[in-house]
């Protein structure tokens, strides 16, 4: 974000962005994708946050940086690996144009934040929402006794939940 930012691009894609990890609210273990989305006025788009964090608590800590956030085509947030997150989307864009309108105002307003614009993975292509949730918490529950943290918890948690969904979750991130 800070290197688009920095070589003028206004706008770049990922596959889903970090946020607040499931017990959050304990640890603390907030990603510094959600400060620097409130400081650098770069839109990302991407196809919502991490299903292995805790979503409505990163939606709600991107509100305190006033970051605005829009689902395009569809009223909930999307969950990355499914369309569905049961988080209603902030706001809902249903065009290019639109999106590109939002853009513009959030940036001519001069408040320094980004935009997140979430798109849903095409259904074709969603994993089961139930089979990766039941994988994230079988995963948790391992990290948990495994005593995996900080940050080696992600790619821990992606590596398990890829396993135990047989790749489905790998093949939705990717697509």
């Amino acid at each position: 974000m800070l290197l688009a930012a920095a070589a003028g691009i206004r706008v770049f894609v990922t596959g889903g962005i970090g946020g607040v990890h499931r017990g959050g609210e304990s640890s603390l273990d907030i990603s510094a994708d959600l400060t620097e989305l409130g400081r650098t006025p770069v839109a990302v788009v991407c196809a919502g946050v991490k299903s292995v964090l805790d979503i409505p608590r990163t939606l709600e800590v991107l509100e305190t940086q006033g970051v605005c956030v829009a689902a395009y085509q569809v009223d909930e947030f999307p969950a990355f690996f499914t369309p569905h997150s049961g988080c209603k989307a902030p706001c809902r864009v249903d065009s290019p144009a639109e999106a590109a309108r939002l853009l513009h105002s959030s940036m001519a307003l001069g408040l320094g934040g980004g935009l997140l614009l979430a798109v849903p993975i095409p259904l074709q292509h969603a994993a089961e929402g139930q089979q990766v949730e039941a994988a994230i918490q079988q995963a948790l529950t391992e990290a948990d006794e495994r005593h995996v943290t900080g940050s080696q918890i992600t790619p821990f948690l992606l590596e398990r939940i890829r396993d135990l969904t047989g790749g489905r979750s790998l093949d939705a991130n990717i697509k």
